[in-house]
């Protein structure tokens, strides 16, 4: 990064105050800068550079009854939220940001503050817990639902139906496949038809891509990956592109469902975003070099990462993710479902565990973990590259490979 069309503009604000004490300065910042510095903010009362921790559920009233602090009650007023919430608005480019309990309690907002009955599309694969509750939603006829290939925009634009579809929900770079969408092409299509444009963007984070500058609605984050990077916080967060009526009803689904972060993981979530542009780079420089790795290697079948000039959705992430392609990579065992599992067992360096974007290396065996449903091939892994020494990690995969091979 460095060029001018890469600066985000500073959104300083909530009660605490910036260091430079001047807005327009923190709007010429660079996104590296706004989150080292968590957007320069600092406590009034002792000018600590660490923000501080907003343990307090509730808030003084003035004698007319009024709160003269602006907060009445921390369920949707807590002080620590608002500081991850004013970074993460300033990285993506969006008008505010909203922090949740985990990755699906955002995502939930979103659908239960549609219309009973909205249609919704939705792009597969996807990360399969979101897959399954919007099918459920669907059993129950809270939503009509029609799910089409992830980045097939042929697909989306026959599946909508103007006055009908309410929401397109992308995800991109998709887990555990890394499809890509076309953001910018899949935002024209979904609003020409009167819906909103929601992303996934847990893998891309801000560092890679940003949605809403290409035209999309809406952000979603499950922020316990590598956002908050260092797998000690469940939490999820939304980014709009304006505060229109559906982002009032997300805000009022928030509050009165309570699905809000406690403090101390705001706090550890902001901790964590201060180094996302040092994470970010150097997870994907790892995950580059494993693809290529594994792309050679004669035990491997099949590599999914947008990185590689062989991936269908290169040309597009290559346009539209900037600074690399994401810590999420998957690959195929060619000697089946039986090597692939012992694969797992036999990594040493890298975890075999459930998550992503960590500063640790994680794998799993993706089909055994999502069921019979999944859809997945039987023989892929998913593997979540961390910080690590990306030549240890390479290592680590070919001694499992070799041992894994041999003995299924």
């Amino acid at each position: 990064m460095g060029d001018d069309e890469n600066r985000v503009p500073g959104r300083p604000g909530g009660r605490a105050r910036a260091a430079t004490g001047d807005c327009d300065a923190a709007r010429a910042l660079r996104p590296e800068t706004l989150a080292a510095q968590a957007l320069g903010w600092w406590e009034p009362s002792t000018r600590g550079l660490v923000p501080a921790i907003h343990p307090s559920t509730t808030f003084e009233r003035a004698e007319d009854g009024s709160y003269p602090g602006g907060r009445g009650y921390t369920r949707d007023e807590n002080p620590t939220y608002e500081q991850a919430e004013a970074l993460l608005a300033a990285l993506e480019g969006g008008e505010q940001a909203l922090l949740f309990a985990s990755g699906m309690a955002a995502a939930a907002a979103v659908l239960d503050s549609l219309d009973p009955g909205a249609h919704v599309v939705a792009g597969s694969p996807m990360y399969w817990a979101l897959r399954s509750f919007l099918e459920r939603l669907a059993r129950e006829g809270r939503i009509r639902l029609d799910l089409v290939p992830s980045g097939d925009l042929g697909a989306l634009a026959r599946t909508m139906r103007r006055g009908e579809t309410r929401l397109v929900w992308v995800e991109t770079p998709a887990n555990p496949t890394c499809d890509v969408t076309d953001l910018e092409a899949a935002a024209a299509i979904a609003q020409s038809m009167g819906a909103v444009i929601a992303v996934d963007s847990t893998v891309a984070t801000p560092v890679h891509t940003r949605p809403i500058a290409l035209g999309c609605d809406l952000v979603l984050h499950s922020a316990t990956k590598q956002l908050n990077g260092h797998s000690d916080v469940l939490a999820g967060a939304l980014v709009c592109a304006r505060r229109d009526e559906l982002w009032s009803r997300i805000r009022r689904e928030r509050a009165s469902r309570g699905a809000v972060l406690g403090p101390f993981e705001s706090w550890l979530l902001l901790r964590g975003m201060r180094t996302l542009y040092l994470r970010a780079p150097a997870a994907s420089r790892g995950a580059q070099r494993v693809a290529e790795a594994l792309a050679a290697h004669p035990a491997v079948s099949q590599v999914f990462y947008p990185g590689l000039p062989e991936h269908p959705g290169h040309e597009v992430a290559a346009r539209q993710m900037q600074g690399g392609f994401g810590c999420l990579l998957s690959f195929r065992v060619r000697a089946g479902e039986d090597a692939a599992r012992a694969v797992a067992s036999r990594t040493r360096v890298i975890k075999q565990a459930t998550s992503l974007g960590g500063v640790e290396s994680l794998i799993e065996h993706r089909a055994s973990i999502e069921g019979p449903d999944s859809g997945l091939p039987v023989d892929l892994l998913r593997v979540s590259i961390g910080i690590e020494a990306p030549e240890d990690l390479v290592a680590d995969l070919e001694q499992a490979l070799a041992s894994g091979t041999r003995s299924s």
